[in-house]
């Protein structure tokens, strides 16, 4: 991980809402490095409970989604600490990829070529990695980013050509999509190789998460059900995404989930007024 190649043992510092925060701080745990999290006041308690379980330090105090950036990377300076960017990072953007690909194993084993992906989108770690992945291993597969309808940052960069910065923190349940823009390296990916951005509701991300767990009998917290509620709602179909027409497919739809960091009552909260 992060610089071993060049026997770089520092410990490591990290900005998360929580699952990368906790990947960061096992990685460090795993390799007998201190590891410091930066994550916004007000974050989930089950995800900084997490984090700290795996052995990191959290830092909140003073920490908002809108600085915590700058916070790490002081923090990393004043430590002597390797930052370790949850989704701007081509190493980080190369694990996500192992996501994809996995699931490219996976459906070549079912004779599917030209699947539509939808894949959750907060600053873009994980679709750039699946675009890198699917574009390579299974070209003609569609790809397609779904981010919170409170934080379009990504739909309105696609639409303008230009990287657009939100002027305040989205105000979403998908908390782990609550970003203000997309990371600069993961832009020049999603720019020229997704198919297609679109948004969900909180209603409809909490429509997801029911399915999910009552249907599926999954635990995935609402920023992993983003793909799941633009398929549910409508918004993932052929049609709407401008897909349709396409002789050779795509005839089946696959939904990545990522994240499960919530708490029964989270969700019973959450999903109180879907369930009526």
């Amino acid at each position: 991980m992060c610089g071993l190649e060049a026997n770089d043992n520092r410990g490591l510092v990290a900005l998360s809402s929580g699952n990368h925060g906790q990947a960061v701080a096992l990685a460090a745990r795993e390799l007998g490095l201190p590891a410091v999290v930066v994550m916004a006041e007000g974050s989930a308690p089950v995800k900084i409970g997490a984090v700290r379980d795996y052995g990191a330090e959290v830092v909140t105090e003073g920490v908002t989604l809108a600085n915590r950036e700058q916070v790490a990377a002081e923090v990393a300076i004043a430590r002597g600490l390797r930052l370790v960017h949850p989704h701007d990072d081509r190493q980080v953007i190369a694990g996500q990829a192992t996501a994809a690909y996995e699931l490219v194993g996976q459906l070549r084993g079912l004779g599917v070529e030209a699947p539509l992906v939808l894949v959750p989108l907060g600053g873009g770690g994980l679709l750039s990695g699946t675009l890198i992945a699917l574009r390579r291993w299974l070209p003609r597969a569609r790809v397609v980013g779904v981010e919170p309808e409170a934080g379009n940052d990504g739909l309105l960069s696609l639409q303008s050509g230009t990287r657009i910065t939100l002027p305040e923190t989205p105000r979403t349940v998908a908390d782990g999509a609550a970003t203000l823009r997309l990371g600069a390296l993961c832009w020049e990916i999603i720019r020229t190789d997704v198919d297609r951005i679109v948004t969900a509701s909180d209603q409809e991300i909490a429509r997801a998460c029911w399915w999910l767990w009552s249907r599926c009998k999954l635990v995935i917290e609402p920023t992993g059900a983003l793909g799941v509620a633009a398929a549910l709602s409508g918004a993932g179909s052929l049609d709407s995404l401008g897909l349709a027409g396409d002789p050779d497919g795509p005839d089946d739809v696959v939904c990545i989930l990522s994240g499960g960091n919530c708490l029964p009552r989270q969700i019973a909260d959450l999903v109180e007024g879907v369930t009526r």
